[in-house]
């Protein structure tokens, strides 16, 4: 089968040097520029990129290296569940590891490859247990089993004895970041009492097995710090002190523990990537870009560093020589690339480099980068149950200002192939989450579906999105549902002006705070939309911030305000008590275990709407949390919104369906 399943590519490397700026891919500004692509093959009636086939295509992620080099663990839902598999890392046919009904995630090996650690929670509650599996017998075992805290991220020490991981109470706000000694089987904590307003995150052990960095960031997300452990004496130090607000984040010890590769936006409130000496405190800047760097590894030698850089949408993987501070471009297939591996992405010889390649029209796979031969080989394989990925809708950057012309907001335009220019189309504004997330040049299946259905979609990055330096995102602070709503409402003036939509047929989509934020819309500006689809949503800040997981109440406390103190202002942000307003028909879908928009959110604002005649139908599925991992529930959700779609806001007769 080797000689099916694999291939490699070779591309020219460019190298940079480290202060060279990076060049932003092209962004259309002119409505008109947006031109559906003609095709041929394209024929109406058929029927295309079914869900079904799409949601088919295989998920990957949560990759780990074994220790000799061999093998690659991975987290997939092959089986309709998010399980653990293993491939060659040469490619191959996968095995699959566990068998479980529920998902998993953060596989990672140990040094002497005896076992592999990952999390599992129930039903998508998130309080998330620490197993290990055998990857030679498949015997599992659950090392924390408490049902009321959720213990997270394993990373295994050098020596593999102990497994450091953060830990929270299902009650506390707090992340704290305790050791298992898988010897003794007892635990030690590394970190206790840490104020209700920060969390701590990420441990990464020294290569000595001596210390543990972390990464403590304030509720707010505005403000962290970077802490060293020593597990010998117990004594914690602060080696990020500063004034203001600025972020350090903790990525990996250099090979002689001395110094840590860390980002942070404390130089030009961009992320960038940077050398801390421990002892000393200083840094040393690797970059000065003005786009969105994420610090991976050191290589096992310690010569080199890798990173990430997020430009526009478009990210790319570098590798950095430490001794000629050359910078080089991995020649990679352009999308959304970011490193994999569990402690490292660097096999344990640092002679390859694990990553995941995702683009508009390629699902999210790893691949292997050879760093002697610059070929990349890809390793599992999404895009099967016969999805050719030329039947995928490239989508385009395009720019936009926003209302009050404070901003430049950055989207992505899908446009049905053949799709004519007569102002008869449906359309739909589809709202990320977070609202700390970004869209970028990725692999949808929904988006991929609706598109060949003959909907045109524009994915915005409104006020608070990430990628667009420390200004932009905190320009939505105590103002959720206020600029933000008024960007995604500018996305809409978008489309309508590239000639293509009915205006008339305009829909509102998202999930999480995409799902609060298509609540929004409908309530405060309800003559603009068809229909809305909130998926997960909240609808009303003091019932949310009530119910919802300690951590996320800190954390809207943070960046919102009091309700008790400021009710009036969270009224109107609230789109609960604006329901009379509403025009369009909605269809809302929620998970029964969801700790952070619970489903009442969904069941009270739909019991609302219909006590003021609107129309709203609904699903929670009882099985699922903050969004949905089974594969039956993700058909039968997407489904129920294509056929909600369908009916109130029917797409043109534009020939669209590919043959």
């Amino acid at each position: 089968m080797n000689h099916i399943l694999r291939f490699a590519i070779v591309i020219l490397m460019s190298t940079l040097a480290v202060s060279q700026a990076l060049t932003p891919p092209h962004a259309i500004t002119d409505p008109k520029q947006i031109i559906a692509k003609p095709d041929a093959n394209v024929e109406q009636g058929e029927e295309g990129l079914s869900l079904e086939r799409l949601y088919m295509t295989r998920q990957v992620g949560g990759t780990a290296w074994s220790p000799d080099g061999n093998t690659i663990a991975f987290i997939s839902n092959i089986t309709g569940r998010n399980n653990l598999w293993l491939v060659p890392a040469e490619g191959g046919w996968p095995t699959q590891l566990t068998v479980s009904d529920q998902r998993q995630s953060h596989p990672t090996w140990s040094p002497d490859g005896k076992w592999i650690a990952y999390q599992s929670d129930y039903d998508g509650d998130e309080q998330w247990d620490i197993f290990l599996v055998s990857p030679k017998t498949g015997q599992v075992v659950n090392l924390t089993k408490t049902p009321q805290v959720a213990e997270e991220n394993p990373t295994w020490s050098p020596d593999g004895r102990y497994l450091a991981y953060i830990v929270k109470p299902k009650t506390s706000s707090v992340y704290e970041i305790d050791v298992f000694d898988t010897l003794l089987r007892d635990v030690k904590h590394i970190t206790t009492n840490t104020p209700p307003n920060k969390l701590n995150r990420n441990p990464i052990w020294s290569k000595d097995g001596k210390l543990i960095a972390f990464t403590q960031e304030d509720a707010k997300g505005t403000d962290s710090n970077i802490l060293v452990v020593d597990l010998k004496t117990g004594t914690s130090t602060h080696v990020t002190p500063h004034d203001g607000e600025k972020l350090y984040a903790a990525n990996d010890f250099s090979a002689d523990n001395k110094t840590l590769l860390i980002t942070s936006n404390a130089a030009n409130e961009h992320q960038n990537v940077a050398l801390l000496d421990i002892a000393t405190k200083k840094i040393k800047w690797l970059s000065d870009q003005k786009w969105e760097l994420q610090g991976g590894n050191f290589s096992p030698e310690g010569k080199h560093v890798t990173f990430r850089a997020n430009v526009d949408g478009h990210a790319d993987l570098f590798l950095h020589n430490l001794a000629s501070e050359k910078t080089t471009e991995l020649p990679l297939k352009k999308g959304a690339n970011s490193f994999g591996g569990a402690e490292s992405a660097f096999s344990h010889d640092g002679s390859k480099l694990l990553y995941y390649h995702n683009g508009a029209s390629a699902p999210g796979d790893a691949w292997i980068y050879d760093i002697a031969t610059n070929k990349s080989t890809q390793v599992t394989h999404s895009l099967m149950a016969g999805v050719p990925a030329d039947h995928m809708v490239e989508p385009f950057l395009v720019h936009y200002p926003s209302r009050d012309g404070k901003w430049t907001i950055s989207a992505w335009v899908y446009v049905t192939r053949n799709m004519q220019r007569n102002g008869q189309n449906a359309a739909i504004v589809y709202i990320h989450g977070g609202p700390k997330s970004q869209s970028v040049d990725s692999f949808n299946r929904f988006i991929q579906h609706v598109v060949n259905q003959g909907y045109m979609v524009i994915a915005p990055n409104y006020r608070g999105s990430t990628g667009y330096g420390k200004a932009f995102e905190d320009a939505n602070l105590f103002d959720m549902g206020g600029g933000d709503l008024q960007d995604v409402l500018a996305a809409a003036d978008f489309l309508k002006q590239t000639g293509y939509p009915d205006p008339k047929k305009i829909i509102a989509m998202g999930g999480s705070y995409g799902g609060y934020m298509t609540m929004m819309a409908v309530t405060k500006a309800p003559h603009v939309w068809a229909a809305g689809v909130p998926i997960v949503p909240f609808v009303n800040w003091f019932t949310e911030i009530e119910n919802e997981d300690p951590v996320l109440q800190q954390s809207d406390l943070a960046t919102m305000g009091d309700p008790k103190k400021n009710p009036e202002f969270f009224r109107d942000r609230s789109p609960f008590f604006f329901v009379d307003q509403i025009k369009a028909p909605l269809l809302l879908l929620a998970g029964g275990h969801d700790p952070r928009c619970p489903k009442e959110e969904t069941i009270q604002v739909v019991d609302a709407i219909k006590k003021h005649g609107g129309v709203a139908d609904y699903k929670i599925y009882e099985n699922e949390g903050h969004g949905f991992a089974r594969v039956e529930n993700q058909i039968d959700a997407y489904r129920r919104v294509t056929n909600f779609l369908k009916a109130h806001v029917p797409p043109a007769d534009c020939g669209c369906k590919l043959q």
